[in-house]
């Protein structure tokens, strides 16, 4: 069964704007974890525009009690506080992405063009501390293998560009979904496991879903966006639902 894990940024960004503890990204991480989440995911920046570190050190501490069902994982770039929090925290999974100065949100995943060494001693580090270590890539084949260089568990397919081709119709979707599941099996063929996240919705899902070894998808803003009209529980069954080929 595929997986699902509730990216929090969107509900800490909201509060952000604010100021204050409201809303509370502790709350939605529990009613995301009753209505049935497989994890939770952060995403810490330099800027704490949205998840800080207390955020973090808090969910820790209230996803310790389901720990074996629901994952922490924790995304970031591997920039020395980020890495330090993660031997500290010690989550399920870490997944290292780049981030580009003055970016939004991600934008691609690690190019093939990488430095190796230093990054493969940042992985085998975090492996010691017993954390799961997921890299996000493209859908190459080429950053797929250099995923598997360096040590990596999983790598985490950044979907967007699927999203946007399932915009334009179902050729394009398809064409697109080929493309990723030349990767999904480049990777298990590797020995890797598959996660994917970025712009996956309840309508993409629906195709997205028949990838090969999926095991896990990380979506945040979608849900949230859904979840200001009928509720964060809602639509954390009705991913849920989708990812177990309820809904065609």
């Amino acid at each position: 069964m595929i997986k699902l894990s509730v990216n929090v940024n969107k509900v800490a960004t909201i509060r952000n704007s604010r100021g204050g503890s409201v809303p509370s990204v502790l709350d939605a991480a529990g009613v995301a974890v009753d209505a049935g989440a497989d994890g939770i995911t952060v995403h810490p920046r330099a800027d704490a525009r949205h998840i800080t570190f207390r955020d973090v050190e808090a969910l820790a501490g209230i996803l310790a009690s389901v720990r074996g069902r629901v994952e922490f994982n924790i995304e970031g770039d591997p920039r020395p506080d980020l890495l330090a929090l993660v031997r500290r925290i010690r989550p399920d999974q870490c997944t290292l992405v780049p981030v580009l100065p003055g970016e939004v949100t991600s934008q691609a995943g690690w190019p093939a063009s990488t430095p190796r060494d230093q990054f493969r001693a940042v992985v085998n580090d975090l492996k010691a501390h017993g954390v799961r270590v997921s890299l996000f890539v493209d859908a190459e084949l080429s950053a797929v293998d250099w995923a598997a260089e360096m040590g990596a568990d999983r790598v985490e397919l950044y979907t967007e560009p699927f999203a946007r081709a399932f915009t334009h119709g179902e050729e394009a979707a398809t064409a697109s979904l080929r493309r990723f599941a030349d990767a999904a099996r480049r990777a298990d063929d590797r020995g890797l496991g598959v996660n994917a996240g970025h712009d996956l919705d309840l309508n993409n899902l629906t195709l997205f879903r028949r990838l090969p070894h999926l095991a896990e998808v990380s979506i945040g803003h979608a849900i949230v966006s859904r979840a200001l009209f009928v509720g964060l529980a809602r639509t954390v069954r009705e991913y849920l639902a989708v990812l177990q080929g309820d809904k065609a």
